[in-house]
């Protein structure tokens, strides 16, 4: 699939997935009822009841990690989360930035922008809004955010240096991201890479770990770091709706992990100079 057609899946998948319970969410890798049969996706979502700000309305399950655990928001402060979903972690972000901060949440499915919006009306916040947009061309003005926040997303998105290098736009200068994602060691085999449910349930978007962290670097952050890391597997019957079991014990024998990461990264203060002695 081209960029687009992955985008497209996305978009059908999580259209879906926005019409659920969190409990039937949580019953296929994806989210999607029709995806990947019968598994407790909680082998990729963290727990967040006991999080001040957390709301069960707005939980769709759909998290790898808690991204605000390492993203050091303070009061007042500008927070933009990277496919906010139904609100989960804006909210929670809302809690920390507190009356006289503002977080921008912004998501490519129209109908998870809806749901959003529907729980903030409800809770009555006015200093949370949500943004129809790609994350590839972010709807935010530059040097805008103090942090940028992230669940289990980017690795949805078919162009990463190019998400990151938005995410360095929009950051203003000394900003910093927190953002959870699932990353690999090793290679997929390629009946999982080409599975549009795969891709959408975050498995076969996610690329190397070194080379997701090298995207971050060549965008221009800096000091990165992995604050957290878990080990993902993904039960044999699952991986049995795409491979054979010839095909699942090789992929089993490869050394080939699946994780889950929260990574924390900085805008530099200043512009790097470019090394020609001209203050550029």
């Amino acid at each position: 699939m081209n960029n687009e057609e992955l985008k497209n899946v996305v978009k059908e998948k999580y259209s879906e997935i926005v019409l659920q319970s969190k409990l039937e969410n949580e019953s296929s890798c994806c989210g999607a009822s029709s995806c990947c049969g019968d598994v407790d996706y909680t082998i990729f979502s963290e727990n967040y009841d006991s999080l001040t700000g957390y709301n069960p309305d707005a939980d769709l399950g759909l998290g790898c990690g808690i991204p605000t655990e390492f993203a050091r928001i303070k009061a007042g402060d500008t927070v933009v989360d990277l496919g906010s979903g139904a609100g989960n972690d804006c909210f929670v972000a809302r809690a920390l930035v507190g009356e006289k901060g503002k977080v921008i949440g912004v998501d490519f499915t129209q109908a998870m922008i809806d749901k959003a919006r529907e729980n903030a009306e409800k809770l009555g916040y006015n200093n949370v809004e949500f943004r129809f947009g790609d994350i590839e061309k972010l709807p935010v003005t530059a040097n805008k955010a103090d942090v940028i926040i992230s669940n289990c997303v980017l690795n949805l998105v078919p162009d990463k240096l190019k998400a990151f290098q938005e995410i360095f736009r929009v950051l203003k200068a000394g900003g910093h991201i927190s953002v959870s994602d699932v990353v690999l060691k090793g290679e997929l085999p390629e009946k999982l890479k080409q599975a549009a449910e795969m891709y959408a349930g975050c498995v076969s978007g996610a690329i190397q770990e070194n080379e997701y962290l090298d995207n971050i670097r060549n965008s221009g952050l800096e000091n990165v770091a992995v604050r957290k890391e878990k080990v993902i597997t993904i039960p044999e019957e699952i991986l049995l709706s795409y491979l054979n079991q010839q095909e699942l014990e090789d992929f089993k024998s490869s050394g080939t992990g699946i994780y889950s990461v929260t990574v924390y990264a900085e805008k530099p203060t200043q512009p790097k100079a470019c090394g020609c002695d001209c203050n550029c």
